[in-house]
């Protein structure tokens, strides 16, 4: 709930300043190893959001898969959890790329 409201927050501050009184979409990037369960999300944007200049808008989440560095292969790869296995040449990567965002990506607003 408070990682919502922060984000309903903020929301609501840039469309302030952008001069508009309602939004309409809120995108949200959410990585899959950030501990940021969508669902959740979505309960509280419902419970949060009437009330604001949110009130009735549309909630948009990305996920974004894990990525990892490879330096034996030195190449980029995916994976679902942070015991990330190299599929080309099964080697151990310690470098996260991405997969932990928790971002407010995108406003429309009226």
């Amino acid at each position: 709930m408070s990682i919502m409201e922060a984000t309903l927050e903020v929301a609501a501050g840039q469309a302030r300043k952008a001069g508009a009184d309602r939004i309409c979409v809120v995108t949200l990037r959410i990585g899959s190893l950030s501990g940021v369960v969508p669902d959740a999300l979505r309960f509280a944007f419902d419970a949060l959001s009437p009330g604001t200049p949110a009130g009735g808008a549309e909630l948009r989440i990305e996920t974004v898969p894990a990525s990892f560095w490879c330096s034996a292969c030195q190449a980029r790869f995916q994976a679902d959890n942070l015991l990330a296995v190299c599929p080309s040449c099964q080697s151990l990567s310690r470098e996260l790329l991405g997969g932990r965002e928790l971002e407010l990506t995108s406003l429309e607003v009226e």
